[in-house]
């Protein structure tokens, strides 16, 4: 057997032009793991309403966050496959859920190097329906129809790996070194309340409240193996113990919302906005739901939430940088990937 590393993160327009940007939205939006809702109804959704009024505003966005080598998150994951590979003696190839960089490519990639033994690596520390799943699913798929002679083996979610919460929480000390904050906001992106039910293999444990720390998310179950908000708060809890943080000076939330239905709350935007509004005058966020800096982080948090927070009074806003390519994050999945490797070698 052969061995081989996918990584895979979410994607990128090809460019921040409108009909790249439609082509992209398209494709992610049409995702019934994103949007959860029959076929009949997606397509009246997507294509009738948010493909026909988004992709120009989204593009606007896209523009103001664009490097000149391209995307950030598809340059950023491209430096994090470069240094993963120095570090290991597997080929690594890189992929994405949405985009031209596609799951497939990426297995015919290895498959072309002679890999028949896969190691996948979801760019994502939590499990949820529309990241984790839906690119276990699509990779499945890609495997039984182009590759059946080959084998797929899927990095599990790391949200509560003491050695990701070590190397997570010691990059946000070292960007916030020396700067005040009153406040430390850990902003998650957010998805559909329904989705967490959905995600329930209990079928009763799971019940989202309007507040990030409700009463199911604290209470052990087989049902966190699946919950988003769950792992989600489980990392804010981490890390503050971790930094030794103080009760009260730091919190979740959750951010990019879409559509009218209720989402795991309390909403990024409407937080900052309290905190303004409150009297506090400095405060610092981290998006540790994404490990590679992309237009979620760069302009919904970096730009968007700034401005929200100069407009009700705060005066200083310190964004945290994901993980991106620190080395000891590269270090660390270099870790898991030989780990992996050894324990298939003896298995086999």
């Amino acid at each position: 057997m052969s061995k081989g590393i996918l990584l895979v993160n979410l994607g990128s327009p090809d460019s921040p032009n409108p009909k790249d940007v439609k082509t992209y939205l398209g494709e992610f939006l049409m995702d019934e793991r994103v949007i959860d809702v029959p076929l009949w109804a997606r397509n009246l959704l997507v294509k009738g309403i948010i493909l026909n009024t988004r992709p120009k505003a989204s593009a606007k966005a896209y523009k103001k966050i664009w490097w000149e080598e391209g995307s950030p998150l598809i340059v950023l994951s491209e430096r994090l496959q470069e240094k993963i590979q120095q570090q290991v003696n597997f080929p690594v190839a890189l992929a994405m859920r949405y985009g031209s960089m596609t799951i497939k490519k990426g297995l015919q990639e290895l498959a072309d190097q002679g890999v028949d033994e896969v190691f996948l690596i979801p760019l994502y520390p939590q499990y949820a329906m529309a990241t984790t799943e839906t690119i276990l699913v699509l990779a499945e798929e890609i495997r039984a129809e182009y590759f059946p002679n080959m084998t797929i083996t899927d990095l599990k979610p790391f949200y509560n790996n003491p050695d990701y919460i070590k190397v997570l929480s010691e990059s946000i000390a070292a960007h916030l070194q020396e700067k005040d904050y009153e406040h430390l906001l850990f902003s998650y992106h957010g998805v559909p309340e329904r989705h967490i039910r959905k995600s329930d293999i209990t079928n009763s444990h799971c019940n989202p409240k309007p507040d990030s720390d409700c009463a199911c998310c604290k209470t052990p179950s087989p049902a966190h193996e699946f919950c988003y908000k769950h792992q989600c708060v489980e990392v804010t809890r981490l890390v503050g113990e971790y930094l030794n943080l103080k009760e009260g000076t730091y919190s979740s939330s959750f951010q990019s919302r879409l559509g009218f239905d209720p989402w795991l709350r309390p909403y990024t935007d409407r937080t900052i906005e309290r905190f303004g509004k409150e009297g506090l005058k400095s405060m610092a966020i981290v998006t540790p739901a994404f490990v590679s800096d992309c237009l979620e982080t760069l302009e919904e948090i970096a730009m968007e939430g700034e401005e929200i927070f100069h407009e009700v009074g705060g005066k200083k806003f310190t964004t945290v940088p994901c993980l991106n390519d620190n080395d000891d994050w590269v270090a660390l999945l270099a870790k898991w990937i030989n780990e992996w490797a050894m324990a298939e070698t003896v298995t086999a």
